[in-house]
C-alpha cells in the first residue's frame, strides 16, 4: 500500500513537473506580431519621424514632378520654341530629305532641353534633399558629373528610340500604336540585358568580392538555387550614398550577382545572407521575364491611351503650337505629356506588380536562407529612408516593396511556423 501510494505520489509529481514546464515554455513564446512590435520599438520616435518624412515627402516629389513635367513640355509647345527646331533641323537635313538624321537632332534637342528645364527641381530632390536627410555622401562636383553621365546615356538610348519610333509613325499610320509598344518593349529588354555590363560600371567601381569565405557561401547559395554564377561583385556605392544595396541583374548571359559596400561594412554575414538569397528570388522566379510581359501590356494599353490622347490635344491645340501628326517631331512634347499622364495614375498598378514580386522574393529568401532575424534586421536599416509602417491605402498607392512592418511580420511568422514544423518533426 505503502509503494502504491509513493507510486501515485511520483507520477503526481511528473504531470506537475510537465505542466510547469509546459507553461514556462508557453510563457517565453512570443507571437508574430509581439515580435514585429518589439523590432520596431528599436527605432527611437525621432528616428521613426525623420524616416516618414522623408518618404512621405516623396509623395508630394511625385506630384512635382509630374506637373513639373507637364509644364516643360507646354513651355516648349507654347512658346513655339519645339517648331522652330523642327524647322531647322528639316533645313540641315535639307528639308528633311534624310528624315531620321532629322529626328536624331530634334531628339537630341528635346532631350538637353527636357533636362535643362528640369535641372532645379533634379538638384533639390536629388542632392539639396538627400543632403538634409543625411541620406547623400557626394559632393556637388561628382553628383553633377554623373547627371551628365547619365544624360548622355540618355541621348543614345532615348535617342534611338526616338528615331525608330518616328520612323514607325510614318511608315504604319494606322497601327503605330502597336508596333510602337514593341519597339518600347524591345528596347526595355535590350536596356536590361547591357546594363550590367555596359551602363552600370559608368557609375560605380566593380570588382570581385573580397570576403573569400562570404564569396563562396553566396554561390554555394546561388548554385543550390539553379544560378549559374561564378563570381560575386562588389561595388562602391558609399560614395555616393549610405543605403544599402544588391542585386541579381541582367538577364540572359548578361546576369551579374552584384553587392555594394554600405551592405558589407553595414550589416553582419547573417544579415548579407538574406538580402542575396532575397535578390536570387528574383532570378529564379523569372521576375525580370514577369517585368517584360507586364510592361508589355502596359505599354500596348498606354500606346492606345496616346493614340487618342495626342489627337484630342491636336486638334484642339495643334494649330496654336504648330504641330501636326503623330509623325511630327515637333509634337514630341505632347506625346511625352501625354503618356507622363497615362503613367502616373497607372503609378498604384505598377507598384502593386513590383510590390508582389518583392514579396515572393522576400519569402524565397528566407526559405533559401533560413535567416528570418537577419532579415528583420535588414528591414529595420531600410526603415532609415522608407516608412516602416503605412495605412493599407498608403501602402496601395505609394509603395513598390511591402513595408517595413509587413517585412518583418512575414520573417518572424515564418520563424514561429518552422518552430511549430520542427516540434511536431518525428
Amino acid at each position: 500500500m505503502l509503494r502504491m501510494w509513493s507510486l501515485v505520489k511520483a507520477s503526481i509529481l511528473m504531470v506537475l513537473l510537465a505542466a510547469s514546464t509546459v507553461a514556462s515554455q508557453s510563457a517565453t513564446l512570443r507571437t508574430p506580431e509581439e515580435e514585429t512590435r518589439d523590432y520596431l520599438s528599436r527605432l527611437s520616435p525621432e528616428e521613426r519621424a525623420r524616416s516618414d518624412a522623408y518618404f512621405e515627402g516623396g509623395y508630394w516629389l511625385q506630384l512635382l514632378d509630374f506637373l513639373y513635367g507637364l509644364g516643360v513640355a507646354l513651355v516648349l509647345l507654347a512658346t513655339g520654341l519645339s517648331r522652330r527646331v523642327r524647322d531647322l533641323a528639316a533645313r540641315i537635313t535639307h528639308r528633311g530629305r534624310v528624315r531620321p538624321l532629322g529626328t536624331a537632332l530634334y531628339a537630341a534637342f528635346y532631350i538637353l532641353a527636357s533636362a535643362i528645364l528640369s535641372f532645379p527641381l533634379l538638384v533639390y530632390t536629388g542632392f539639396f534633399r538627400e543632403h538634409r536627410y543625411g541620406l547623400s555622401n557626394q559632393t556637388f562636383g561628382p553628383w553633377f558629373q554623373e547627371r551628365i553621365t547619365a544624360l548622355a546615356v540618355a541621348l543614345v538610348i532615348l535617342g534611338l528610340l526616338l528615331v525608330l519610333l518616328y520612323t514607325i509613325f510614318r511608315r504604319a499610320p494606322k497601327t503605330w500604336w502597336i508596333w510602337g509598344s514593341v519597339v518600347s518593349l524591345s528596347t526595355l529588354a535590350l536596356t536590361s540585358l547591357i546594363a550590367p555590363v555596359y551602363i552600370m560600371p559608368l557609375f560605380n567601381d566593380y570588382r570581385p568580392l573580397s570576403v573569400p569565405e562570404l564569396r563562396d557561401n553566396i554561390l554555394a547559395m546561388a548554385r543550390a538555387n539553379g544560378i549559374p554564377a561564378d563570381e560575386v561583385y562588389e561595388f562602391d556605392a558609399s560614395r555616393q550614398s549610405k543605403r544599402i544595396s544588391a542585386n541579381v541583374s541582367g538577364i540572359l548571359g548578361t546576369m551579374r550577382i552584384s553587392l555594394n559596400d554600405n551592405l558589407l561594412s553595414r550589416c553582419t554575414p547573417q544579415e548579407v545572407r538574406s538580402v542575396m538569397g532575397h535578390e536570387m528570388g528574383h532570378y529564379v522566379l523569372n521576375h525580370a521575364y514577369e517585368g517584360l510581359l507586364f510592361f508589355g501590356v502596359l505599354l500596348l494599353v498606354g500606346f492606345a491611351f496616346l493614340r487618342w490622347g495626342y489627337r484630342a490635344a491636336q486638334r484642339r491645340f495643334g494649330e496654336r503650337w504648330g504641330i501636326g501628326g503623330i509623325e511630327d517631331e515637333a509634337g514630341l512634347p505632347l506625346l511625352a505629356a501625354v503618356l507622363s499622364v497615362y503613367f502616373f495614375f497607372a503609378t498604384p498598378l505598377i507598384n502593386s506588380f513590383v510590390r508582389a514580386n518583392e514579396a515572393e522574393a522576400d519569402l524565397f529568401g528566407l526559405n533559401a536562407t533560413r535567416e528570418p532575424e537577419g532579415f528583420a534586421e535588414v528591414a529595420l536599416k531600410l526603415g532609415e529612408y522608407r516608412k516602416l509602417d503605412p495605412g493599407p491605402l498608403e501602402e496601395w498607392i505609394f509603395f513598390d516593396h511591402p513595408s517595413g512592418r509587413a517585412r518583418i511580420e512575414m520573417a518572424m511568422r515564418w520563424k514561429a511556423e518552422q518552430a511549430l514544423l520542427q516540434s511536431h518533426a518525428p
